[in-house]
């Protein structure tokens, strides 16, 4: 079995974080985002798991909470404030040209129950969702 990078953020700019609770990571990908927004000037705030999102499972029917990764607040270059909830996730589970297994399978159909929920709570509330895997994780820009 795999050994995931996981544990608590150590904040270098504790004023740019929103969260009542540490912001904990569970993969070298979050840890990476975590340093990102913790360092970043266009960040503004950022918090760690921070709202719970009602969906329906897919499999079951089953009425039950999407946690998304982030919730970020930057300024663009264009000089826009954006509010942005952020899931971050392998390619496998993001794209269905990438699944590889039946278990990679019905984690995109669970993740696409997930995320319509969640694009749906955001319009709603002003906000952008976007999904980084592998691909674009280490492509951002510091």
């Amino acid at each position: 079995m795999k050994q995931f990078a996981k544990g608590v953020y150590d904040l270098k700019n504790p004023q740019k974080y929103a969260g009542k609770k540490a912001p904990f990571y569970r993969s070298s990908w979050e840890l990476t985002f975590m340093r990102m927004c913790d360092t970043h000037p266009n960040v503004l705030t950022w918090d760690s798991e921070p709202v719970r999102i009602p969906y329906k499972h897919p499999f079951t029917g089953k009425a039950t909470v999407y946690v998304p990764d982030f919730l970020v607040v930057y300024v663009d270059k264009q000089g826009k404030k954006n509010g942005e909830l952020v899931e971050i996730k392998p390619r496998s589970q993001t794209m269905l040209e990438a699944v590889k297994s039946k278990r990679d399978k019905a984690h995109l159909a669970v993740n696409g129950a997930k995320w319509k929920a969640c694009a749906a709570w955001c319009k709603k509330k002003g906000l952008n969702f976007r999904v980084l895997n592998e691909d674009n994780i280490y492509q951002m820009k510091s």
